[in-house]
């Protein structure tokens, strides 16, 4: 099974609405994780935006890019242009998508507007990552 890992800078928004959006979508078909460069917590404005689209991030948290080694993920993404910032084993993954989402964190009011993008997002790397996984058993 592919894994994922889902980058931002303190992981408390765009990457932990990307891991909440890819557990549902995925359907068990990718394991995903996020981080961030520095942990902090979720954001309540995170949990309410995706509490809007019925998805429940509550029990996630804020996870520290350290604790994880590069070589144990396939796809990389780094969710706020924070991939230069990253290590480079980390982007020389198979797979590696700087996505540079704005940050809601600082802006409460564009958090449905980011929600959505991330949603898009997620939506086409796990058609991607699927879709590659069924050619290769094919």
């Amino acid at each position: 099974m592919k894994r994922v890992m889902f980058v931002c800078k303190k992981n408390s928004a765009r990457s932990q609405m990307a891991e909440g959006f890819a557990k549902v979508l995925a359907n068990g078909k990718l394991e995903i994780v996020s981080s961030g460069l520095e942990a902090s917590q979720v954001n309540p404005g995170a949990i309410a935006a995706m509490d809007a689209v019925s998805i429940d991030i509550r029990d996630q948290t804020s996870k520290p890019l350290s604790d994880f080694k590069a070589e144990d993920f396939d796809a990389v993404v780094s969710l706020c242009g924070c991939g230069v910032n990253l290590p480079t084993d980390w982007v020389m993954r198979d797979i590696f998508e700087d996505w540079q989402l704005d940050d809601p964190a600082e802006q409460p009011e564009i958090f449905p507007r980011v929600r959505d993008e991330v949603e898009e997002r997620v939506k086409t790397l796990i058609q991607q990552l699927t879709h590659e996984e069924s050619s290769e058993i094919a």
